[in-house]
């Protein structure tokens, strides 16, 4: 990129044309005093004195790499491997920006290529775009073209109250003034799942879709194919966000007939980074494809028969008329994309399938010796992978902060939070990261805290 510097002509031209004598004359406005005050900064320190203070202030934090950690609720503390920081990092991927131009940009727009065929293997369907911001623009984005594919004459969407409850707020902000009637539908309080009958009397001739969660925001497995036939016996869509690392051990949500899966990638390899940036996975039905959000990398053959990658569908307002682009997106998360990309890549089918499975067991384990306790059940029946709902006998609040001041561990979702019908209810997650060491000394420190019930007898 070129810097041209504008000549002293060329400054005073400029400055006549708005009509102004002086560049100082353009800050006018700002009172003479504060335009260039005093600042009480420290004295300067060495390079080696600066590494020193950031290493101690760094230092000070508490990291889920030094305290055992069962919170998650949306973002979860899985294994990165060394090898995708060292290839993230590589300038040809890390200063890489939007591939405007295809002939000079064939590794990113390939790396995006690679990025959308995995997120179609991991999720059944057919067609995937560049990536969305995160999981929860990403659902918003399938309810608003879960819309669009019915030509805007069905306008009411079912949403499962057992979706994250902050997704179905992100959901709600984007169709608010779209004349979208948002519909919540209760969960079933035996089984944490989606209530099936309260969605059959809910559907009608104006519903578009369905959303759903798989699994949900309790852990449990919502029954996808049930739900599947009751939305398309209306003609209306089936959305699901679907967690990327339980698609290592569960049926995928396109062979449930899913039309729009959408799912946040940060468990794929992601830190979590004090929430983000994180990455949106999107993926449609072949034939929706032209209302699908964001942009498509596909690949071809250039003038003499060589692989070749372009930008094939750009149904963004960046790239088309604004009245006929299905998002207002004008970027996407390329950098995490990459980094999900990297990871799946990296582990494989059978190195996912391998995650999923420790995330089952450490859970299935954590659970079992937790509702041992007096005072401690699962909250709901019915499967679950890696989180899952606990009611207590006191107040899960009181718990984390028992558990953080007193063991330094930190703790579950205090479900209250989002569910006040769910008080005493805490949401425990156990990864491959949760040694059987961490999940003894979580049940130990529980079954020490203060407030607990005597042991029966």
């Amino acid at each position: 990129m070129r810097y041209t510097p504008h000549t002293e002509a060329e400054r005073q031209a400029m400055l006549k044309a708005i009509g102004v004598e002086r560049i100082e004359d353009l800050f006018a406005d700002i009172p003479a005093q504060v335009r260039f005050p005093s600042l009480d900064l420290p004295e300067g320190m060495s390079e080696l004195e600066a590494q020193r203070l950031f290493a101690a202030l760094a230092a000070e934090n508490a990291t889920v790499a030094t305290h055992p950690c069962f919170l998650g609720a949306g973002a979860y503390y899985h294994f990165t491997p060394a090898l995708l920081t060292h290839l993230l990092f590589r300038g040809e991927f890390y200063t890489a920006y939007t591939p405007y131009q295809p002939e000079i940009s064939q590794g990113t727009l390939q790396v995006i290529f690679e990025f959308q065929t995995l997120v179609c293997q991991l999720t059944g369907m057919d067609v995937a775009n560049a990536s969305m911001y995160d999981g929860s623009t990403a659902l918003a984005e399938a309810a608003l073209m879960a819309v669009r594919l019915t030509r805007s004459r069905r306008t009411r969407l079912l949403i499962s109250e057992a979706v994250h409850p902050e997704y179905r707020d992100v959901v709600a902000t984007y169709s608010q003034g779209m004349d979208i009637e948002l519909v919540p539908i209760p969960f079933d309080r035996r089984n944490g799942t989606t209530d099936v009958e309260a969605v059959r009397a809910a559907l009608n001739e104006h519903t578009a879709a369905l959303i759903v969660q798989y699994p949900n925001f309790f852990g449990q497995i919502e029954p996808l194919g049930q739900l599947g036939e009751l939305i398309h016996g209306v003609g209306g869509h089936f959305v699901v966000s679907a967690d990327p690392v339980a698609l290592g051990l569960l049926k995928p949500p396109g062979d449930f007939g899913a039309d729009i899966v959408t799912a946040e990638g940060q468990s794929l390899g992601i830190p979590l980074m004090y929430g983000g940036p994180y990455v949106g996975l999107f993926a449609t039905r072949m034939k929706h494809v032209r209302q699908m959000p964001g942009r498509v990398a596909g690949q071809t053959v250039d003038i003499e028969g060589r692989r070749g990658f372009v930008l094939t569908l750009q149904a963004r307002e960046q790239h088309i008329r604004r009245e006929k682009a299905t998002s207002n997106i004008c970027t996407n998360e390329a950098l995490i994309a990459t980094a999900v990309t990297i990871y799946l890549s990296a582990v494989g089918r059978h190195g996912l399938r391998q995650v999923a499975n420790l995330c089952y067991h450490k859970a299935h384990y954590l659970a079992q010796r937790l509702t041992a306790l007096d005072g401690y059940e699962l909250a709901f029946e019915g499967p679950f992978v890696r989180e899952f709902a606990v009611r207590t006998p006191v107040p899960p609040a009181e718990l984390n902060r028992y558990l953080w001041e007193t063991h330094g561990i930190i703790g579950g979702y205090d479900l209250e939070r989002a569910y006040p019908e769910l008080k005493n209810h805490w949401l425990l997650t156990a990864t491959e990261m949760n040694a059987r060491a961490d999940i003894d000394r979580l049940v130990e420190a529980v079954a020490g805290y203060p407030g607990s019930p005597a042991p029966s007898r």
